[in-house]
């Protein structure tokens, strides 16, 4: 019986032993993460975007399609080819016209010249400036007129579509960016060209397509590609930037622990933010680039307190 009841004590206390080691090890973690930095106010550019993904299109295509009915005598373009308005495309017999100079050949060289010369092949001609996205047909096909032989494209650009709640802060004539899937490292620079007056239903959603133009083409942009677009609503370029989590706010107001030099004691300053990305913060005055900012870190977790407001919790605020 002793030994029995020696061994549970034995339990119980190795049991207590563990749980205070636990309890020790964890308040030291706790320690851990209250870790406080310094960062130095910073003059950089700062940024809001609104992303979204689209397709790269024409933004008009143009079905190029016989006037005639008949066949392909020649092609004189390619795909990818620039092409100017009044360009003739392809040449093209008449039924009538392929007949008797199929029957001409039955016979002589010469008896074909003639038919040639006398009853003239109509050609296809391009009616806009433009680029050959599609060519459909080959020499010796025949054809309806209500078949298309070559596709045109005026320009390429990106579809992009953006949800009804996010269209407000697109504006023709800002600037974006374009990154295509097939290629994630090449970033291309655009322009927001045009926004449709007419929304579309999309998996319960309605959006608006807005199209993105590149302001330099690429010789492997292709009709078809996805993209990831990023429009650009406001921008600041060389502003005091500090992070996100070094912003407080008390009674109204937005404030900032700060110092002027490394050994200085940090205090109290009011500032005024301006534009606000996922990280940083712009200040607008109450700080200079010359300043050094205090707060807790990442690891930082804030303790309840009853009454009155951390000076170290990180502003939660909406973006302006």
């Amino acid at each position: 019986m002793r030994n029995k009841n020696n061994k549970r004590f034995i339990a119980l206390a190795l049991f207590v032993t563990l749980v205070i080691v636990f309890i020790i090890i964890k308040n030291r973690s706790a320690k851990d993460e209250f870790v406080t930095s310094e960062v130095k106010a910073s003059l950089a550019d700062i940024q809001i975007s609104v992303s979204t993904t689209g397709v790269v299109e024409p933004q008009n295509r143009l079905e190029m399609k016989p006037p005639i009915d008949g066949r392909i005598e020649e092609i004189l373009v390619r795909e990818g080819e620039k092409v100017k308005r009044g360009q003739i495309l392809a040449w093209m017999s008449s039924t009538e016209r392929a007949a008797l100079l199929d029957a001409a050949r039955a016979h002589s060289e010469k008896k074909v010249k003639y038919w040639e010369d006398v009853y003239k092949a109509t050609p296809l001609i391009s009616p806009i400036d433009g680029e050959v996205i599609v060519r459909e047909v080959e020499p010796g096909q025949t054809l309806t007129s209500s078949n298309p032989v070559i596709v045109l494209s005026d320009r390429l650009i990106v579809s992009a579509q953006f949800d009804e709640t996010d269209i407000s802060r697109i504006k023709v004539g800002q600037k974006a960016f374009i990154t295509l899937d097939a290629y994630p490292g090449i970033k291309i620079e655009g322009v927001v060209d045009h926004i449709a007056y007419e929304s579309e239903m999309v998996n319960n959603v309605i959006i608006y397509n807005v199209d993105i133009l590149p302001r330099e083409t690429p010789e492997f942009l292709r009709s078809g590609m996805s993209a990831n677009v990023q429009v650009i609503e406001k921008a600041r370029e060389g502003v005091v930037i500090i992070p996100l989590e070094a912003i407080y706010t008390e009674g109204g107001k937005t404030f900032v622990k700060a110092k002027k030099g490394p050994r200085a004691a940090p205090e109290k300053r009011e500032v005024v933010i301006g534009l606000r990305d996922e990280k940083h913060a712009e200040v607008i005055s109450g700080l200079t680039a010359k300043d050094i900012v205090v707060f807790r870190g990442q690891n930082y977790i804030p303790q309840k307190k009853k009454t009155g407001t951390n000076p170290f919790m990180p502003f939660r605020g909406r973006r302006k």
